[in-house]
C-alpha cells in the first residue's frame, strides 16, 4: 500500500493523509460491507472525508498493483468467490455440487459472505445457519446483525427457526439478569435462556467510589474467593476497553497477583516469520513487489532506492532470475549480495523437490536473524517450526496458501521463571472472551461512557451492539457475576494532587426495572474500614440511596 500511495502521486505535506493501515480498513470495509465509500467514510472514518476523490485514486492504484503482481488479498477470496457465485449460471451450478451449505457463527458474518450462500444457494435448499444474534458483536470488522436476523425471510421458501434456549454453563439468577438486559433490544430473534442449574445468590451490582476504589475491591473479591477454592484461572475480570484495566493492573502488579491479558501477537505477524515467507513468495512471484521489496533491504547495503530499481529490472525481464544475477548491487553489499544471487537460482531452479526450498531460506536466513534481532533464539525456533510445517504440503504453492489462510496461533517466546503457584487471573476485553467461560467474572466499568462506549452511540445500531456486548460479558459467568459501577472518574492531565473528576451514570442498560435480578452492594472505602467501627444503619441507608439516585 505505501507503494502504490508513492507511485500515484499524492501530495499530503498540507495535510494529513490516512495512514496506509487506515487506508487499508477503509478499503476492507468498503469490499466487505458492500457500501459505497462515501457512506464508510461518513459513518465510520468521518477524518477522512476530505480524502474521498484521493483514496478512489489509491485504491484503482492499489487494485491494479495487485493485478500486475498476479496477487490476491485477504478480501480478494470473498469477493472473487462472490462474483462467481452472483453469476446467474455458474453460482447455481457451484451450488449444485453441494447437498448442505452449513454456516457456523452466522452472526459474525458480513454481507459479502451472505452473498455468497445466496448466490450458491438461491432458493435456499439445504443451507443451514447457526449463530446467536444477541452476540453480535464485529460490526467494526465488516459484520452485520442484519445477516442472521434477516435470515428467516431471505428466500423463496421461509426458513425454520429452531431456537436453542438451554443453557449449560450459568446458574438460573445469572441467566435471568441476562436475559433482562437482552430483552430490551429493539429487534432480536426472542428466546429466554434457561437452565437446571439452580443457585440462590444474585450477580452483584457493586457501587464504587472510583476506579481506584474499583481496582481494590476487584483484588479483594479475586483473593477472597481463590482462598474459598476458586482457582485464579477460573476467574477473569473483563472490560469494553484494553484502556480500563490500567488501574487494576497496578493492584495486581502491587498484591503480587499474577495474571495475563489476552492479545499475543499472531504467528505471521512477527517479523521474521515475514522475512522467511517473503524469500518464498518472491521466488515463487517475482512480480509480487511488496515481498520482493522485503527481501532485499534484508540484505546490508541495500536500501529502498536500490530495491526499487531491482524490482523494475525483474518487472521488465523475461525471466526474473536473469535480472537478478545482471544486477549491479553497491560494493558495499557485494558479499552478501552473491549469496543471495546463488539462494534465489537454486530457487528459481526447476526440479528442486520441496521441502528443499525453505531449508535453503532457513540457512540463509539464520546470519541475518542473528544481526537483525537480540533474541534470535526464541526466533530461530519458530523458523524451524515453520520448515517443520513445510514438510505436512506436497509444492511450495500449497504451502504458501495454506499458511496464509491457516496460520498457526502464535510465535514462541522464552520461558519464564519456575513458580510454586502457576495459577494466574484472566484479563480480558469483551470482544476476546466471546466463546469462553469462567466460574467467577468481573465486568469492570459499567457505566455510560465506558459500556455503552461514548465513541459507539452516535446510532441506534451502534447502541444496541453495545447492548449485545454487555450481555456477551455476563454470559460468560458460570457462578458468580460482578457488575461493578464507579461513580468517580478522575481527569487524567491536571496537577499532580488535583481533585478534577466527573461522575459518571449507571449503564442504561441496566435499568431500574432490572435492578430485581441483582444484588446492590456499596463499597466501604479505606477510611472507613481501618476505623475498625462498623458502619451505622443510618449512615448505610443514606449512601446506599445517594449511591442509587446517582445511576437512575
Amino acid at each position: 500500500m505505501g507503494l502504490v500511495r508513492h507511485e500515484i502521486g499524492l501530495t499530503q505535506t498540507a495535510k494529513r493523509f490516512p495512514l496506509k493501515g487506515t487506508c487499508l480498513s477503509i478499503y476492507s470495509r468498503v469490499v466487505n460491507s458492500r457500501e459505497p465509500l462515501d457512506l464508510v467514510l461518513q459513518s465510520t472514518f468521518p477524518w477522512c472525508c476530505e480524502w474521498e476523490a484521493e483514496l478512489k485514486r489509491l485504491f484503482g492504484a492499489y487494485v491494479d498493483a495487485k493485478q500486475e503482481q498476479n496477487v490476491l488479498d485477504y478480501d480478494d477470496l470473498l469477493l472473487f468467490w462472490a462474483e462467481m457465485a452472483a453469476d446467474p449460471e455458474l453460482g447455481p451450478e457451484i451450488g449444485s455440487l453441494f447437498d448442505h451449505v452449513l454456516v457456523d457463527e452466522y452472526q459474525d458474518t458480513n454481507r459479502l459472505q451472505a452473498a455468497i450462500i445466496t448466490g450458491m444457494k438461491p432458493g435456499g435448499e439445504g443451507v443451514m445457519v447457526v449463530g446467536d444474534d444477541a452476540q453480535s458483536i464485529y460490526s467494526f470488522r465488516g459484520a452485520t446483525v442484519r445477516n442472521i436476523l434477516d435470515f428467516p425471510g431471505q428466500f423463496s421458501q421461509p426458513a425454520r427457526v429452531i431456537t436453542l434456549d438451554r443453557n449449560y454453563r450459568s446458574t438460573q439468577p445469572i441467566l435471568d439478569a441476562s436475559n433482562a438486559v437482552i430483552a430490551a433490544a429493539l429487534e432480536r430473534h426472542a428466546k429466554t435462556l434457561w437452565t437446571d442449574k439452580v443457585a440462590s445468590s444474585l450477580p452483584q451490582l457493586v457501587l464504587i467510589p472510583d476506579e481506584a476504589e474499583q481496582a481494590r475491591w476487584v483484588c479483594n473479591r479475586i483473593l477472597e474467593q481463590r482462598e474459598a477454592g476458586i482457582k485464579l484461572t477460573t476467574q477473569a475480570v473483563l472490560f469494553r476497553a484494553a484502556s480500563h484495566s490500567a488501574a487494576l493492573e497496578l493492584e495486581l502488579m502491587r498484591r503480587n497477583i499474577p495474571f495475563v491479558k489476552f492479545g499475543g501477537l499472531k504467528f505471521l505477524e512477527a517479523a521474521h516469520i515475514k522475512d522467511v515467507l517473503a524469500v518464498l513468495r518472491f521466488a515463487q512471484n517475482p512480480n509480487g513487489r511488496m515481498a520482493g521489496f522485503r527481501v532485499l533491504q534484508l540484505i546490508p547495503g541495500i536500501g529502498p532506492a536500490t530495491a526499487t530499481r531491482l524490482l523494475d529490472a525483474v518487472a521488465e525481464a523475461p525471466e526474473a532470475l536473469d535480472a537478478v544475477e545482471a544486477f549491479a548491487a553497491p560494493s558495499k553489499a557485494q558479499g552478501d549480495w552473491q549469496a543471495f544471487v546463488t539462494l534465489y537460482r537454486r530457487l528459481r531452479t526447476p526440479g528442486l523437490r520441496w521441502p528443499a526450498d525453505i531449508e535453503l531460506v532457513r540457512d540463509w536466513y539464520l546470519p541475518h536473524l542473528e544481526r537483525l534481532h537480540d533474541d534470535a533464539a526464541v526466533r530461530a525456533a519458530d523458523v524451524a517450526q515453520l520448515a517443520a510445517l513445510a514438510g505436512g504440503h506436497g509444492t511450495r504453492e500449497s504451502f504458501l496458501a495454506e499458511i496464509t489462510l491457516d496460520p498457526p496461533e502464535a510465535t514462541s517466546d522464552r520461558a519464564g521463571p519456575p513458580l510454586l503457584d502457576e495459577d494466574y487471573l484472566i484479563l480480558s476485553t469483551i470482544h476476546s472472551s466471546k466463546g469462553q467461560e469462567w466460574k467467577t467474572v468481573h465486568v469492570l466499568n459499567v457505566v455510560d461512557g465506558c459500556i455503552p462506549s461514548d465513541m459507539s452511540t452516535g446510532s441506534a445500531e451502534e447502541i444496541e451492539e453495545e447492548r449485545r456486548l454487555l450481555y456477551v460479558a455476563m454470559t460468560r459467568a458460570k457462578e458468580h457475576l460482578h457488575l461493578v459501577v464507579p461513580n468517580r472518574f478522575f481527569i487524567k492531565q491536571q496537577a499532580q494532587m488535583g481533585d478534577r473528576h466527573v461522575y459518571a451514570a449507571r449503564s442504561r442498560f441496566v435499568t431500574p426495572a432490572m435492578l430485581k435480578h441483582f444484588e446492590e452492594c456499596v463499597w466501604i472505602t479505606a477510611d472507613t474500614a481501618k476505623s475498625k467501627k462498623p458502619m451505622p444503619d443510618s449512615v448505610r441507608m443514606l449512601v446506599r440511596d445517594r449511591a442509587r439516585n446517582a445511576w437512575k
